[in-house]
């Protein structure tokens, strides 16, 4: 699909939340003629533009990324070894029923939170998924930080589970920077997502300290919604309510969609990816239920 220059990247490690994006990658030159893709120093004294390198945080010169057509890869959000197919393949009807008092109070904690959701966005769903996607976003980075710090505090291995979640919260990013095309918000619903997520992140971070069990089964909840909401969104789409305009260009490299996808597409691969993170939040909080780490049950996620 793509190649970078002077490089060889290895096959990524297949995340719980999708299938393996395993990409090909194959050495190009690098801009300007160079060799190995180090970039060529500018000449000295040089102030022009042209000559002006961006550099990265670690202050080495960027390689150039290019599809397999050429054309250079204009994504700074994501790099071509990050996309894969999603797999569309879902229950949408699967449903834990709460058991326990923690269960309970995570299902009625997420539904009191849609009953505003479906007050304040009615049926414009565009702007709906971009509120859903930023507080979908938190728990996975709150999660996979504080197994990290956990990790470290401990001397022992995660199980993957950090990398899981941290890409959890990335798929999650990625689903909002691809709807950020398709519907603007508007000056008060981005106050809204300022306040909505800085009371989230502390209400969810308290949350997972308390009981990390609980914590997973909400976001469970949450993804359950999620499914529920973007079904809605393709019935609307399918009945002609909602325009199915083409895809965002970011979304057809993101998910590597087929030529001539339309906003549908987009809606069911997002669909898919949060039915994903439904499974494996639920999955994790019966691990915490079952008294059992993390680590010690990782192996059926891929991961080591």
């Amino acid at each position: 699909m793509v190649s970078v220059a002077g490089s060889r990247l290895p096959a990524m490690l297949a995340g719980p939340t999708w299938h393996a994006r395993l990409t090909s990658m194959a050495a190009a030159p690098a801009a300007g003629g160079s060799v190995g893709g180090a970039e060529e120093p500018p000449a000295a004294g040089g102030d022009s533009k042209e000559n002006k390198e961006a550099v990265s945080y670690w202050s080495v010169a960027p390689t150039r990324v290019v599809k397999e057509d050429g054309a250079s890869w204009k994504w700074s959000c994501f790099r071509p070894w990050d996309t894969y197919e999603a797999d569309v393949s879902i229950d949408l009807n699967k449903h834990h029923e709460p058991v326990t008092f923690g269960d309970k109070a995570a299902r009625w904690t997420v539904k009191a939170m849609r009953w505003p959701t479906d007050i304040f966005f009615q049926r414009r769903y565009g702007c709906r998924a971009m509120m859903l996607e930023t507080v979908a976003a938190v728990p996975g980075m709150v999660a996979g930080a504080a197994l990290h710090l956990r990790s470290l505090r401990r001397f022992e291995h995660s199980g993957g589970w950090v990398r899981a979640l941290l890409e959890e919260a990335e798929n999650e990013r990625m689903h909002l920077m691809t709807f950020m095309e398709v519907s603007r918000p508007r000056w008060y619903e981005r106050a809204l997502v300022i306040a909505v997520q800085g009371v989230f992140l502390h209400a969810y971070l308290a949350a997972y300290l308390l009981s990390p069990a609980t914590a997973h089964r909400a976001v469970g909840y949450l993804e359950e919604e999620a499914v529920h909401s973007y079904t809605e969104f393709l019935r609307d789409i399918d009945a002609g309510k909602i325009e199915n305009v083409p895809a965002p260009a970011i979304a057809v490299d993101y998910w590597r969609l087929r030529p001539g996808a339309t906003l549908r597409d987009v809606v069911e691969a997002v669909r898919a990816d949060e039915a994903h993170h439904r499974d494996v939040n639920h999955y994790a909080s019966d691990i915490h239920r079952q008294g059992h780490a993390l680590r010690e049950v990782a192996a059926p996620l891929g991961y080591h």
